[in-house]
Parts: structure tokens; C-alpha cells; sequence
């Protein structure tokens, strides 16, 4: 397992460490998905030049607080000072962006370019580093998505990352439309930006 990624210079805690940990915080399934994710992340910085072992960990660890309590996360929106509109929104967008805090603690990562990846992997934003696009499409295209359209969306992202950005944009949005639910306002900026050709 410890093969999957990365150098310990991102946490005092080791590999071994953060494996068990992450494990031991979701089931089966999310944690086979985690691992998908690091993997493709790391082809992704592969394919663009970009540190493959600090991608593969931000990969790894994006959904590490998918689970906390949707109580335990609005304690943490009023007390740590986040934007108190986030109390307006769901896990969906919370597990991104509140979830750094319990990355902070837990796995005891403080590197802000594999924080600010893994607040962006669910909402993306207009203005993105090459962490964040990684992990915000090796998220969408890891081997055990499977939707309509991911073969493409793979193929997409692998030829030109930001096209791979903004393919995955506009599936999100017309997914969210179809089904009448609220968008998130970085989210539309990010599609204005990265969908345009």
C-alpha cells in the first residue's frame, strides 16, 4: 500500500500512518475510489510536468472528510472561521473546502497548494493551479467512474488539462441543471472561464 505515493515531507506523520488513518475514516468503497484518484493524479502530473508524488497524495486524501457529521461540519464552519455562507450549502460542497480543517488535524498536512487542491476538487474555481485541475479531473475520470461519457472525458483530459477542466464543468453543470439542483457560485465563475473555447 505504502507503494501508492509519496515522500514524507508533507506530514510528520508516515505513509503507513496516513493510509491507516484514511482507511479507518471511510468504507470500502471510498477508500478503493481515494486510491483511483491518487493513481490518476499521478498520471495527470505526469503528463504535465508536475510533481507526481505531491499530486498523488493531494489525490489520495481529497475526500478524507466525506463522512464527518453534517452537525460536526457546521461547528466547524462557525467556529473556525469560514464563510459563514457555506451554511447555505450541503456535504457536497463542505467536503472540499471544510474538509482542509480535518486534513489540518488529522493527517497534520499543512502544504497550502494540496489544501487549496483538495477545497477546490468539488466546486473548481476561475482561477486554478495545474494541483488543483489535477485533482479536481482525476476526481471526475479515475478507472472506477463509469457515467456516459467518461471515455471521452479520460481522453479529453489526458490530451490538454484544461480541456479536461472544462469538459468536466459542463457535465457537472448540465448533471446540476437536469436535476434542479442550487450551483455553486465558483463553480459557474470556473465554467465561464474554463468551458470557453
Amino acid at each position: 500500500m505504502t507503494k501508492l505515493f509519496f515522500k514524507e515531507t508533507y506530514s510528520p506523520l508516515t505513509s503507513d500512518e496516513i493510509i491507516t488513518k484514511e482507511k479507518a475514516n471511510m468504507d470500502k468503497k471510498r477508500f478503493e475510489h481515494c486510491i483511483g484518484v491518487s493513481k490518476t493524479a499521478r498520471k495527470l502530473a505526469k503528463l504535465n510536468g508536475y510533481d507526481e508524488d505531491k499530486a498523488a497524495l493531494a489525490g489520495f486524501i481529497h475526500d478524507y472528510a466525506k463522512r464527518v457529521p453534517v452537525e460536526e461540519y457546521r461547528k466547524v464552519i462557525k467556529e473556525q472561521d469560514f464563510d459563514p455562507d457555506l451554511l447555505n450549502w450541503n456535504r457536497a460542497i463542505w467536503h472540499g473546502i471544510v474538509g482542509t480543517y480535518f486534513i489540518k488535524r488529522d493527517l497534520e498536512i499543512t502544504d497550502p497548494e494540496i489544501l487549496q487542491a483538495v477545497w477546490r476538487h468539488t466546486t473548481a474555481d476561475a482561477e486554478m493551479t495545474t494541483l488543483d485541475k489535477i485533482v479536481f479531473v482525476a476526481d471526475f475520470i479515475e478507472p472506477g467512474r463509469d457515467f456516459p461519457g467518461v471515455d471521452e472525458a479520460r481522453k479529453v483530459a489526458y490530451n490538454n488539462l484544461d480541456d479536461g477542466v472544462g469538459y468536466e464543468l459542463a457535465h457537472t453543470l448540465e448533471f446540476l441543471v437536469k436535476n434542479r439542483n442550487k450551483i455553486y457560485p465558483r463553480t459557474l465563475a470556473a465554467y465561464n472561464v474554463w468551458s470557453v473555447k
